[in-house]
């Protein structure tokens, strides 16, 4: 199981601010492609990956227990 978040748009899109997933093993990028897969109308081309709040790249591996967060660009001013 991981545990997913979702901020700003992608919050709005999904419908919910968090969830789990049953989860093995995989990588950011595989992570990735589940919500691309379950959010499709939503533009995932700028958003950042944190894996235990950390930012990670695609290649990060994520296990089990996991929290990964899907952060959309956000502006301010």
């Amino acid at each position: 199981m991981i545990y997913l978040y979702y901020f700003a748009g992608l919050k709005e899109a999904a419908g919910k601010a968090e969830e789990e997933l049953a989860w093995e093993s995989g990588t950011a990028a595989d992570v990735l492609q589940w919500a691309k897969t379950s959010y499709p109308e939503f533009d995932f081309s700028a958003v950042q990956i944190a894996v235990n709040e950390e930012y990670v790249l695609e290649g990060e591996p994520v296990h089990p227990g996991d929290h990964v967060a899907f952060i959309p660009p956000v502006s301010g001013g």
